[in-house]
């Protein structure tokens, strides 16, 4: 390997514009990593502030799978649609790390309502066996899709179809004539509603979200293997504090079986490690949502005042999703 090769940086793709970059900076921003483009929103490249080693790639979501696909970005953050739609086989060709809780959307099979008989897969394959029959053409299917909705179709016994490629506003098809039902993405169901089309029982394709995806076939230099490292640290560590809390409180000593206690109960965990405070000072983790009650709980055990304070950032030895990155791309 020469010097350039292990010098040579993490390429991190990401959205290039409207709501997803915004998202995605916002993201990376929680978790003390702050992207910048060098010469403003027109360029094209950019870079993490204060962690050298990273280049930003700023393309559109279609264009990162590509790029993640062909190893030319180490990390991109794309819709998982967009990645189960354009790579066969995606979970072995690619290493979807986390989803980034932005993004949200569903890939669904929409028909129209006045279909009343039509409710699931099923009986769409009754209807598309019914219509062959009597018109001697198969029932048309507008998606962009394509590969998705063979999947799916095929795991519902459903064949008696074609699929007519939508180039524009998929959900007008039915009501244009351009098809019978649609394969489509929605966030709320407004739009489908507003074309009288419903989506079917068992008609969820994908519940897709931005998900931030690793490239095993990138060149996994020493150098992109460490800025790897530092990106997913401070991820796991924000996403850890994001649902976590600090509860602290002085209670009477000694302490440590109320302790024990509390991270029985409450699933906590000691933040000034294991040996109990002889002030009788303890803080305590515990998940977001169980955090008043463990407050409420310490007030019962003799503390007089409960503070709950809300994290920035916490740093575990163990890092899961380093360690599901490292069993993916390999030593």
């Amino acid at each position: 390997m020469t010097n350039t090769e292990a010098q040579s940086p993490l390429v991190l793709a990401v959205p290039s514009k409207g709501r997803l970059q915004e998202n995605a900076a916002a993201f990376f921003a929680r978790a003390g990593l702050e992207l910048t483009q060098g010469r403003g929103a027109r360029d094209y490249r950019g870079a993490i502030a204060d962690l050298p080693g990273v280049e930003i790639a700023y393309l559109s979501a279609s264009e990162i799978v590509g790029q993640l696909a062909a190893g030319a970005a180490h990390f991109g953050v794309t819709g998982e649609d967009l990645v189960r739609e354009q790579i066969a086989d995606a979970d072995k060709n690619l290493v979807l790390l986390a989803p980034l809780g932005f993004g949200r959307a569903n890939v669904v099979v929409a028909a129209p309502q006045a279909w009343i008989d039509v409710r699931s897969m099923a009986d769409l394959e009754d209807v598309a066996a019914s219509y062959r029959a009597r018109r001697g053409e198969r029932m048309r299917v507008a998606t962009k899709y394509v590969n998705l909705t063979r999947r799916f179709f095929a795991e519902h016994g459903v064949a008696d179809y074609r699929i007519v490629e939508s180039l524009g506003a998929t959900e007008g098809a039915p009501a244009a004539g351009a098809a019978e039902l649609i394969v489509d993405i929605t966030t709320t169901g407004a739009t489908l509603a507003a074309n009288a089309l419903k989506v079917l029982d068992d008609g969820v394709i994908l519940r897709s979200q931005a998900t931030l995806v690793a490239a095993p076939r990138a060149r996994w230099t020493p150098g992109a293997r460490a800025a790897a490292r530092a990106i997913l640290t401070r991820i796991a560590a924000a996403e850890e504090a994001r649902k976590s809390r600090e509860v602290r409180a002085l209670l009477p000593t000694p302490v440590h079986l109320i302790v024990e206690r509390a991270c029985t109960l409450f699933q906590a965990t000691p933040a000034l490690g294991d040996e109990p405070d002889p002030h009788g000072f303890v803080a305590l983790h515990c998940p977001r949502a169980k955090a008043a009650e463990l407050a409420d709980w310490l007030l019962g055990q003799g503390a007089v005042r409960v503070s709950v304070v809300a994290l920035e950032q916490v740093f575990d030895a163990r890092n899961a999703l380093y360690e599901a990155f490292e069993a993916r791309i390999g030593g």
